[in-house]
């Protein structure tokens, strides 16, 4: 059976440890310059490059970043491809860089309907960054939080069938053993850019406690000075997790 990582606590107070991005506004931020959605896909893997190496400035170790939804699949063929094509580009252009800057990175989703070429290329940054531990990078490709869920219900549902679990056992923290980010704590933080008040399928069960930022940044516009202003707003909050506070 999965397991999952409680070995680090969740932040409560000061800056968050786990931050989760919904990287919004790529296709506009093309088209207000007149360019293709492409044009400003590539933007927006340059900027997560700037984010990932600021994490450690603000004591964030966990990175989860939504580059590829179960529903984007609905785009047109071309952007579809270009981005396809684009995160095998990142993968490896990224991964030595990734690797030296002690980034270990790892994949959530539903790999089945990525082509063989793309898996591998995860398969193999993940392996090469095994071993790191000073910034964790989590990529959503081909995900959903319905669909996570879906899939973790089933292979809980084997479990039992199989009598290796009991349905007695079965609950929120059994569960959360079957998802995707059953590595991960829970993220602190939410953040979507463009301007967009939603969360489009993304870490359902996980966020059921974050706080939530939404800017009107577009994403290429995300600089890690915006990121830095986000996190001092997030450090004036108050998290009761329910609970009322004395």
């Amino acid at each position: 059976m999965p397991t999952r990582d409680t070995t680090t606590p969740h932040t409560t107070t000061g800056g968050p440890g786990h931050v989760a991005v919904i990287m919004d506004g790529n296709g506009r931020w093309a088209q207000q310059r007149g360019r293709p959605r492409l044009f400003g896909h590539h933007a927006g893997a340059k900027r997560v490059r700037e984010i990932v190496r600021a994490c450690p400035d603000h004591d964030v170790k966990y990175l989860t970043i939504f580059a590829f939804s179960t529903e984007n699949w609905k785009r047109t063929q071309t952007e579809v491809s270009g981005l396809m094509a684009l995160f095998r580009r990142y993968i490896m252009r990224e991964a030595r860089d990734l690797f030296d800057e002690g980034v270990r990175v790892r994949f959530i989703g539903d790999r089945v309907k990525l082509d063989e070429k793309l898996v591998r290329l995860m398969d193999n940054l993940e392996l090469l960054t095994a071993g790191n531990d000073r910034v964790h990078l989590t990529i959503a490709l081909n995900y959903g939080g319905r669909d996570e869920v879906t899939r973790a219900a089933q292979r809980l549902a084997f479990e039992v069938e199989q009598g290796r679990l009991s349905y007695k056992d079965v609950d929120a923290e059994t569960l959360a053993k079957f998802l995707d980010t059953r590595f991960l704590p829970d993220p602190d933080l939410v953040i979507r850019t463009s301007g967009e008040a939603r969360i489009s399928n993304f870490l359902l069960w996980q966020s059921a406690y974050a706080e939530y930022e939404f800017i009107d940044t577009l994403w290429p516009d995300f600089t890690a000075q915006v990121f830095a202003d986000v996190l001092a707003g997030y450090g004036k909050r108050e998290r009761r997790f329910g609970a009322v506070l004395a």
